[in-house]
């Protein structure tokens, strides 16, 4: 699995919420600045978080973005499947495909793309966005500390 600009940029955009979680809506202006992400990009993602719920947003002049759940409850995984598309690296393990290739039987590569879609998807699944968000902070200070 690569992980495009799209998926970068949306972990970046959700990082920005879950840092400012609990103080209600974010202009999309004050995300982009903060992330550097470029605002036309940043507005198009934020159309796909929020029909995969993860985002709220809100128009007018007290509106803007928001997390649509806790941070907590927020994985890596959701995101990016939201983002990207499926986690698996190869058709050949995605569930609704797997049977379309004719060698799936015997196929010994398949069972290696298949732990690597388990181990993937194990850690974006357990990775959740306030940890993301805590780590963040952490290694922020040390390099603060450190220049």
């Amino acid at each position: 699995m690569k992980v495009s600009t799209k998926g970068e940029y949306g972990i970046r955009a959700l990082l920005e919420l879950t840092k400012r979680y609990g103080e209600g809506y974010v202009l999309s202006s004050d995300i982009a600045a903060a992330r550097s992400i470029p605002e036309n990009y940043l507005y198009q993602l934020l159309i796909t978080l929020r029909k995969a719920g993860i985002i709220r947003s809100r128009r007018g002049p007290q509106g803007g973005h928001m997390l649509a759940r806790a941070p907590q409850d927020i994985s890596v995984a959701d995101a990016l499947l939201a983002l990207e598309g499926p986690l698996e690296p190869t058709l050949c393990v995605q569930e609704d495909i797997v049977n379309d290739c004719p060698y799936h039987e015997g196929c010994a590569m398949r069972e290696v793309w298949q732990l690597v879609t388990d181990a993937t998807s194990e850690v974006l699944r357990s990775t959740r966005f306030d940890a993301l968000a805590e780590r963040e902070g952490q290694l922020r200070r040390v390099a603060s500390t450190a220049d």
